[in-house]
């Protein structure tokens, strides 16, 4: 891969991660901890929340080894990041979105001893009042998931152009 494309692949997992970082702090600075502020209600809001654990809490109150993980599917990641598709500019994308949000959650994990999570998208049911939503999550949290699927996507269409019988070539009579 040439210079050109990893430096493509490091801009983005620099602007991924200075946004996270900037969120994060700006939310900190805005929110008590384990405070919220209602932006749709009924719908949206910020909080302020700690996870410990992995996605939806999975792992709770495994920090330090989900920062173990973290660190080493990064040195992972980056060894083998020519082998996600990085010779694309959508790859390059995506693998830049993994590196940001691994880096951004894993600072969070390591500063804090916990990663903050701030978006909060929710309903309220009608018969008890109670909210119902989406796990908490941040900018990190994003871009990894979109990073993922953007390499699930890549992997698709791969999978698909190897499946296209080739076209012999005609020699011109119809």
């Amino acid at each position: 891969m040439n210079w050109h494309a990893e430096r493509r692949l490091f801009l983005v997992a620099i602007a991924v991660l200075a946004a996270d970082q900037a969120t994060k702090i700006l939310v900190s600075r805005q929110l008590e901890f384990l405070g919220e502020r209602v932006l749709l209600d009924g719908f949206f809001k910020l909080v302020h929340w700690g996870n410990t654990g992995a996605a939806w809490s999975l792992f709770h109150g495994s920090n330090l080894p989900l920062a173990l993980f973290s660190g080493i599917a990064l040195l992972a990641l980056f060894i083998f990041r020519r082998h996600f598709g990085t010779e694309t500019r959508t790859g390059q994308i995506a693998v830049g979105l993994l590196f940001g949000g691994i880096i951004g959650n894993l600072i969070d994990r390591l500063r804090v001893d916990h990663v903050i999570d701030f978006f909060r998208f929710y309903v309220r049911l009608r018969e008890s009042g109670l909210e119902a939503g989406f796990p908490a999550f941040n900018l990190a949290d994003s871009a990894i998931c979109i990073g993922v699927g953007l390499l699930l996507l890549l992997s698709w269409r791969e999978g698909r152009a190897e499946k296209k019988p080739a076209v012999p070539a005609g020699d011109g009579a119809p």
